[in-house]
């Protein structure tokens, strides 16, 4: 009987448990093909330590429970393997592991780096000749995947920052008059405004101002179109991408440090706007940062999202079994209204560290702004309401027991 390996990469989000139910429970419907699932703690470190939870011993209520819990159930990491040829000892590892515990089926929950060693263990494993199915499941709140038309984790996000922006927005047109006029919102997003772009979908009579990674910042200009707004309406709201840049490429907030993907740190952009805004225009202002706050929000989690974040789950398994290898199911749009779609694939190698950023025609002319195609796109991925069960006044989220399966290898340093 051959078991399976699933793990979590990145940052979670609300919908990504949604995604592990959808695999655990399907994998449970093919019991004759499927023995074992197993999770990696904290990710993929799990499988090179041989930390593997053993999900056979979660109830089936605690893994429906799943779909409306935030977060990673089984702890994620933000851990990039390296190439194969700088570091072929981490991906023989795996192989080992997985070969102990009689792993033949892969599949790991994440973005870019994710796709990328997915697609190295099904290279390495044909090499290694221990037949490895990987299958990618596709999540990120940046909504930076190709091929898929959006990533299971960005319909919850935009939602979360489409309602705060209007919810702020209201607060401040209300104090506008004696006191603060300007809000920055600044979210995630370091070289996709997807997240940022959210904020367009409040209601026209709103003045939002978007600074998207895609269009580098024109202080002056910016400044102008503030002033205009708070002339006009009384306030101005800004919703500030966190990969924000200056013309010439360098990001507004960045710290000169790195995380382990090697990406640059980022983080305190609303700040830098907000303080440049009073020193030029010398209006007051409030700002916040969205943070953590934007992909754990479960309780206002997009029903649409969860959905398919658990049909990517249900979807890779039966690619799976299906035989298919060095994939990633994807949702692919058939109509905007009614918005209707199904699951296709793609191939890991079209997929892999190729970031998918905002499309100019989704971008106003003056930069600052969505336009109707981009509204038509990110409409249906917000609508729908999936609340979770509440207990005691708050959500009734599970924890899963992750009880380890037995080690069978050496110990091995990560």
């Amino acid at each position: 009987m051959k078991n399976a390996f699933y793990a979590q990469s990145g940052g979670v989000t609300a919908v990504i448990n949604a995604s592990a139910c959808g695999v655990i429970e399907t994998a449970r419907k093919h019991s004759n093909k499927i023995g074992t699932v197993y999770a990696g703690k904290n990710g993929i470190i799990g499988a090179l330590t041989e930390n593997l939870i053993d999900t056979s011993k979660e109830s089936i209520t605690d893994i429906k429970a799943l779909k409306h819990t935030p977060s990673g159930g089984f702890g994620s990491c933000r851990y990039k393997m390296k190439s194969l040829e700088t570091n072929k000892t981490e991906y023989e590892r795996l192989i080992e592991v997985f070969k102990a515990h009689n792993i033949c089926y892969f599949f790991y929950n994440g973005g870019g780096d994710s796709a990328d060693t997915c697609l190295k263990v099904s290279q390495l494993s044909e090499s290694m000749g221990y037949p490895i199915q990987a299958i990618h499941i596709p999540k990120t709140v940046d909504n930076d995947l190709p091929i898929t038309d959006n990533s299971p984790g960005f319909g919850s996000v935009a939602k979360y920052i489409a309602v705060s922006t209007m919810e702020a927005s209201f607060d401040v047109a209300s104090m506008a008059a004696t006191s603060t006029k300007i809000f920055v919102l600044e979210v995630m997003g370091r070289h996709a405004g997807w997240i940022a772009s959210a904020g367009g979908l409040v209601d026209n009579s709103i003045p939002v101002v978007i600074l998207f990674p895609e269009i580098g910042f024109d202080e002056k200009k910016f400044l102008d179109k503030v002033d205009k707004n708070v002339k006009e309406f009384g306030y101005c709201t800004i919703v500030v991408s966190e990969g924000t840049k200056w013309p010439d490429g360098r990001f507004l907030s960045e710290q000169n440090t790195h995380d382990d993907f090697g990406h640059a740190q980022l983080g305190g952009v609303a700040p830098i706007i907000a303080k440049l805004i009073k020193n030029a225009l010398g209006y007051k202002y409030h700002w916040a940062v969205a943070d953590y706050l934007q992909r754990a929000a479960r309780h206002l989690a997009s029903k649409s999202d969860v959905k398919q974040a658990y049909a990517l789950g249900q979807a890779a398994v039966n690619m799976a079994l299906e035989g298919k290898n060095s994939v990633m199911p994807a949702i692919i749009r058939t109509s905007n209204n009614p918005y209707t779609w199904k699951i296709g694939s793609g191939k890991l190698e079209d997929i892999a560290n190729i970031e998918k950023t905002m499309l100019m025609n989704y971008i106003s002319n003056d930069g600052f702004g969505i336009t109707e195609a981009c509204r038509e796109y990110l409409q249906p991925l917000i609508e729908g309401e999936d609340y979770p069960p509440y207990k005691n006044g708050l959500p009734d989220y599970v924890v899963m027991k992750k009880l380890m399966a037995d080690k069978k290898l050496p110990p091995f340093e990560v």
